[in-house]
This record gives structure tokens, sequence and C-alpha cells, in this order.
């Protein structure tokens, strides 16, 4: 059984754009059971050049009022999609497709959280502070290498409400494209484990959307969990954006991630349909190849299986309520 932490299909779907990644017919030969289904509001942005460094400026923050309309938009398409709507860790089964309900950027919320309950009772069990673009609860990494992660503020007041109300319904908060100071905010105010559902090391690509040394250890320290992200910028030592990248170099990563904080605390965090990926891995199809590739390194049947699945089934046990 395979979960992931990060997908882009339910935009790709709403854009009509052409599916490269989540082939839901190819699930279940790929032992895909699901995982975090992002809705992510867009913003014009350039496309990242084929450069080893790069700094690209990041898109005006979306009005509220646009970002809940096209956030109500992208819910009809998730909803309209044939997979489960995952509000427990037992709706993961072999054979079928769960989905955890993510917006990645609180955009659509109201600053004074108002409408959280009600996304709550929609299905809502995952929130993004930000995609990178500053809102009305944080500020989020601009995508630029090499660089650190920390580049502006913490979270703003409604940010830390945020967090907090997050923690008393159950809904696990994502560090993904939140800034360092931002982070640290959240490390101290949540009682959850930490999360970045689709993160990889700084120590190996000094890319600002991976996690330092000092990040992961708090994530572990927290019982919380990394998703290695597939995209290859995030992975490559040259912060490369180039599909020609050996699958070698995911493995790389969870490795890292697991000798620094253990193997309790990685998982798979692709990024797939919203990021390029090696030409090596054909989406979920792909997946089943990449876990023997894991094998071949060295990784026990055990290990294998916390990656693919157990860990996130762990973590979502101790953030959820029942």
């Amino acid at each position: 059984m395979i979960i992931d932490g990060h997908n882009d299909l339910v935009l790709r779907t709403l854009k009509g754009d052409e599916i490269h990644h989540v082939h839901l017919d190819a699930a279940a030969e790929a032992d895909f059971c699901g995982g975090f289904f992002a809705l992510f509001v867009p913003s014009p942005q350039p496309e990242k050049p084929e450069s080893d460094h790069y700094a690209l400026p990041l898109p005006e923050p979306v009005p509220r009022e646009e970002a809940a309309r096209v956030a109500a938009e992208m819910y009809e398409v998730f909803r309209s999609l044939p997979i489960e709507l995952a509000t427990s860790p037992d709706d993961f089964r072999p054979g079928r497709v769960a989905a955890i309900l993510h917006l990645e950027g609180a955009e659509p919320l109201a600053p004074d959280l108002s409408d959280l309950d009600d996304w709550y009772g929609r299905g809502l069990r995952s929130v993004g502070l930000v995609w990178s673009r500053a809102n009305d609860f944080a500020e989020g990494v601009p995508f630029r290498f090499p660089s650190s992660p920390d580049t502006g503020p913490g979270l703003t007041a409604a940010g830390k409400d945020l967090v907090r109300r997050c923690n008393e319904l159950g809904i696990l908060v994502d560090l993904s494209h939140l800034n360092e100071a931002g982070f640290w905010d959240v490390a101290r105010l949540s009682s959850a484990p930490l999360v970045a559902t689709h993160s990889n090391a700084h120590a190996l690509c000094a890319s600002t959307r991976n996690l330092t040394d000092a990040q992961l250890d708090a994530i572990g320290e927290s019982g919380g969990i990394v998703g290695i992200n597939f995209a290859v910028s995030f992975l490559r030592e040259d912060g490369l954006n180039e599909a020609d990248t050996p699958l070698s170099e995911i493995i790389r990563h969870a490795e890292y991630v697991a000798g620094r904080i253990g193997v309790d605390h990685v998982a798979f965090g692709s990024d797939f349909d919203g990021a390029l990926v090696s030409s090596e891995l054909d989406g979920i199809r792909g997946l089943p190849g990449l876990v023997d590739e894991f094998r071949s390194a060295g990784w026990d049947e055990e290990t294998v299986a916390k990656l693919t699945h157990r860990n996130w089934l762990r973590v979502l046990g101790e953030t959820w309520r029942g």
C-alpha cells in the first residue's frame, strides 16, 4: 500500500490540462491508495529558468474573496473524482483511492476563521498555511537557489490562531512552503506532530523549499514526518530542473532524513502533477519500481512499509480527531 503526501490532480482537472502523473485508472495495479489531494489557488508566475542559480519573485497575494471562489470550484472537482474522502486512517485500504482534502495555502479561509468549521464539515483535514506567496496568515519562501529558507517574518496573529484552532479540530498543519520563521512559530505553538508533506533536505539541495537540519530535528522530536518531494529541482545538488535525474536522488534524500531523525519520520510526498519529476518515474505507475529501488538500496520490508504507508497512518492517527 502506498500513501503519498501531495499531488495537484484537482487543479489540472479543473483547468482541463493533461494529467501527467496521477492516473487513477492505474491506481490499483500500482498499489496507490491515495494521500493528500491539494486545493491550490494558482496565480501567474514565471517559468523557472534552466539555470543552477535562480531567484524568482513571488506573485502578489490573492484576494480572499477570489481565493474562496476558486477553492469552492476546486472542491466540486475534488468531490467529482472517483476517490473516497479520507477523514480517518482506516479509510486507507488496498484496492481503492482515499483522498485527504488539503488546502495548499490558507487564502480561502477568513482571517477570523469564521468558515473553518464549515470547511472541516466538508472534510478538510489538512491545511498548508501558505503556498510560498504571502497571505493573511503567514509568509512562504520564494523560489531561490542557493538560499536559506530564512526569508521573512513569522506567522501573523491570524496565523497563530489558525494553528491553535487546527490543533483543536484535528486538522493537520502542513509546513511545506512556509519560511523558517513561520516554521519555528508553528513548532512553538502546535501540540501535534510537525509535518512537511512535500519537502526535502536543505543539506543536499540548497533550495529555499527544503528543510535545514535544525528543522528536520524538530520534526523528528515532535514525532512528525517529512514527505520526500520528487521535484527534481528540490532533489539535485545543482538545483537544475532537468527530467534526466536518476531515482537515486529520491533515495538519497530519504536516506538522509531517515539517518538524521529516524525511519519513522520519512515518507513519500511526490508533488505529482505539480512539478517536473524524473523521466524514470511514470507517475503513480512508476511507484512500485521506485519502491523496488529502495529495496535494492538495502531497505528491508519493515522499513519500506513505514516509508510507503505506515508512517503516514501513524501521524494521521496522532493528529486527527475521531
